[in-house]
């Protein structure tokens, strides 16, 4: 496996709201009024110098009066209070990690505000107690170091996992450090491997070896700013002396090309580079002594693992093999035997693993020492399954007898056995740990985390809306039991609506504390652009077809009214990165809709989001301004280009990080200073660290979560 940046699977899962009163900005920005024409001249190009002192001074006066709005409300300093007790609970679900059999966690509590690394048997952790081994001090690191870090992981030299690379971020971005550990002992390895900051992917092809994509020099990155060149660099060799094994082209604006390395139980090997040429599509190659060869793989798929021979994909793309007439549905997961790839790449010969339906769709894989792992949704609902590759060349399937009405994930699953975790959750039920055994079929509950907030007098239903077009749009509500229906219900909506990332059901802990404890209403819609019903989905809202998202979102909204579970005076929205866009659309293409509108870490110049931070790796989704149609689909939706100065709007949360070094705070920046413009109240709140996320630690996302929830508090409740 490799350890690399995280890509754009992340929106902001438990960042849920709140803010406002009434208030407009009295910063320094040049007013007079003119009309929003998507292509008139920007006049504030000046706030995209991220770290420049005069942006830097106007995001400081903007964050002190947002402060005075929202800090010296009287909601903030419980909220604040109660949602660091809950991150901090030493009652939380200690999530496991196998290595070689031995069960490590990543934690953050009062007295380790980075977190550490600890370690301890299978054995003694699944007692009440475990007892704890640290293995590395992420809080002490950076005081020695004088850095503010965030790690970002291990990635260890399978299959002993004593070699690890540490990734290392300076304040939460997405660029890391990385230093090779002996896991064993604890200690970094002197003269060992050291990569410095950058938007780098890294595997381990042998304990003397690594393969590494990174910043090279001139020619090596894409335009979107990652790396599309792996070299291969040698232990005790300058880095500058690796050796190259595979280059891409500056114009693929994917997500970067890196290496992976895949073993199975039975001692096979493979290394796939994946060259990564557009936001969905890659093409994979075989590392051979021979060089680089060129899988014959549809460039929507991806290379999952290695499992008794046979490598395992997953397709997003109707396939038909070359030489073959039986295709394979998008959706599916299939096995390649690497005997037969290594043979011959360009003629492959695939076994069926698992097949879509029309109401189930895989969600995510994962292998043991000889067996595979495999989660789905069917209609939005968790499903678990185990696989096995028979003497005779097929996939027998057996399904775990796992609740109803739960998301089911993979946790981890060990190389050195057949064990797994799967954690079952809900939105009122806490997180559960099922410990699995394939080799004897054993599936039990391990453990489950302790209730950290009070849904005794919640319930949740699915529902349905019907979007412009006719689709029909299923959404959870999470609602009091005695819920009146006179439309007088505080309710949050939230979505993601991209990228096929499926949004399911999940305890958060923070939500249920300052939000359903105070009798708010939450909503959760799985709309277009998702991953819930399989790619088809997610490819129904790509680039001009996008405004498919947007009525999904705007029928869900209409829905609650109609049933009158709320009304526009009691509804807000939220949501981040791709959601934050969302949210950017829903606020100037309905602003009559909404009471509060949270923005997090958003998209919202999307006729200039291909040269902001990373956003040219996102032209797969979104279109590009070089083509006509596309450009002017993007300005019709662009919610910094579609603010207007004779509409009213509702007064939003602006919500950024300095360190977005992902999605970059200059939208956010950008959108608030034209609102300013306009004269139209906004807060704004820009925190120096957090990367893509709500804060560095539990006291940074405590203090963001309790802005959200002040905001919502004064404008839905109070």
């Amino acid at each position: 496996m490799s350890l690399s940046w995280t890509k754009e699977t992340a929106r902001l899962a438990a960042a849920f709201i709140a803010m406002t009163a009434a208030s407009t900005s009295t910063g320094a920005l040049p007013a007079g009024a003119q009309q929003s024409n998507p292509e008139q001249p920007d006049q504030y190009t000046w706030l995209e110098d991220i770290h420049g002192e005069r942006p830097m001074a106007w995001v400081n006066a903007e964050n002190a009066r947002t402060a005075a709005v929202l800090e010296k409300d009287s909601h903030f300093a419980p909220l604040e209070a109660d949602a660091l007790k809950v991150l901090e609970s030493p009652e939380r679900l200690a999530m496991p990690q196998f290595r070689d059999g031995v069960v490590y966690n990543t934690w953050r509590d009062a007295e380790h505000v980075r977190g550490i690394v600890r370690r301890t048997t299978l054995k003694d952790y699944l007692t009440a107690e475990p007892k704890w081994e640290t293995v590395l001090d992420y809080d002490a690191l950076s005081k020695e170091d004088k850095q503010s870090w965030v790690g970002k992981g291990l990635d260890c030299l399978q299959p002993d996992n004593e070699l690890c690379l540490v990734g290392l971020s300076a304040g939460g971005e997405d660029a890391i450090t990385l230093r090779e550990m002996n896991l064993k002992t604890g200690k970094f390895v002197e003269g060992g491997f050291v990569l410095p900051r950058g938007k780098q992917g890294v595997a381990w092809a042998d304990k003397d070896t690594l393969l590494i994509s990174r910043d090279w020099g001139p020619g090596t990155m894409s335009e979107a700013g990652y790396p599309i060149t792996i070299r291969e660099w040698k232990r005790g060799q300058p880095l500058e002396s690796s050796k190259e094994v595979f280059r891409g082209d500056t114009k693929d604006n994917g997500y970067g090309d890196e290496a992976h390395v895949f073993y199975d139980g039975q001692g096979h090997r493979a290394v796939i580079l994946g060259r990564s040429r557009t936001t969905f599509e890659e093409e994979n190659f075989l590392l051979l002594p021979s060089g680089a060869k060129k899988l014959a793989l549809p460039l929507k798929s991806e290379v999952n693992g290695l499992l008794s021979g046979q490598l395992l994909v997953t397709l997003n793309e109707d396939w038909t093999p070359e030489g073959q007439t039986h295709s394979f549905a998008q959706g599916s997961v299939v096995s390649l035997a690497l005997d037969a790839v290594e043979k011959d790449p360009a003629h492959l010969k695939p076994i069926v693993v698992f097949a879509p339906t029309a109401q189930e769709f895989e969600q995510e894989v994962a292998v043991t020492r000889n067996h595979l792992v495999l989660t789905t949704l069917e209609h939005v609902q968790g499903r678990a399954y185990v696989y096995t590759f028979g003497s005779g060349g097929q996939w027998t399937q057996e399904r775990l007898q796992v609740p109803e009405n739960q998301t089911v994930g993979i946790v981890t699953a060990s190389h050195t056995d057949d064990r797994f975790f799967v954690a079952l959750t809900g939105f009122l039920t806490p997180t559960s740990l099922w410990l699995g055994d394939a080799a004897n079929r054993s599936f039990a509950l391990a453990k489950s985390q302790k209730p950290l907030f009070d849904s005794s007098a919640d319930v949740v239903e699915q529902l349905e809306a019907t979007s412009k077009d006719g689709t029909r749009v299923p959404y959870f509500v999470v609602h009091r039991k005695d819920m009146k229906d006179d439309g007088s219900n505080p309710t949050l909506l939230t979505a993601y609506g991209g990228f096929q990332l499926s949004e399911t059901p999940g305890y958060s802990p923070v939500m249920g504390k300052l939000w359903l404890e105070h009798g708010g209403v939450f909503v959760l819609a799985n709309i277009r652009g998702g991953g819930e019903f399989g790619p088809a989905w997610h490819e129904a809202g790509l680039k001009t077809h996008r405004q498919r998202i947007y009525d999904d979102f705007y029928a869900v909204a209409g829905d609650l009214v109609t049933r009158k579970i709320t009304s526009s005076r009691r509804l807000g929205i939220m949501g981040g990165s791709n959601g934050g866009l969302l949210m950017g659309v829903e606020f100037t293409q309905h602003p009559e809709m909404w009471k509060a509108v949270v923005i997090q870490v958003p998209l919202l110049d999307m006729l200039a989001f291909e040269h902001l931070s990373a956003g040219a790796s996102w032209v797969g989704e979104y279109g590009s301004v070089s083509v006509p149609e596309e450009r002017a689909f993007l300005a019709s939706i662009s919610p910094y280009n579609q603010l207007k100065p004779d509409v009213h709007y509702p007064e939003p949360l602006i919500f950024t990080t300095t360190k977005d070094d992902r999605v970059g705070p200059v939208h956010a920046r950008k959108f608030a200073a034209r609102m300013e413009e306009f004269h139209e109240p906004f807060l704004y709140d820009e925190i120096t660290e957090g990367g893509h996320g709500a804060g560095a630690d539990n006291k940074q996302e405590a203090r963001t979560r309790a802005e959200y929830f002040t905001y919502l508090m004064m404008k839905l409740m109070d």
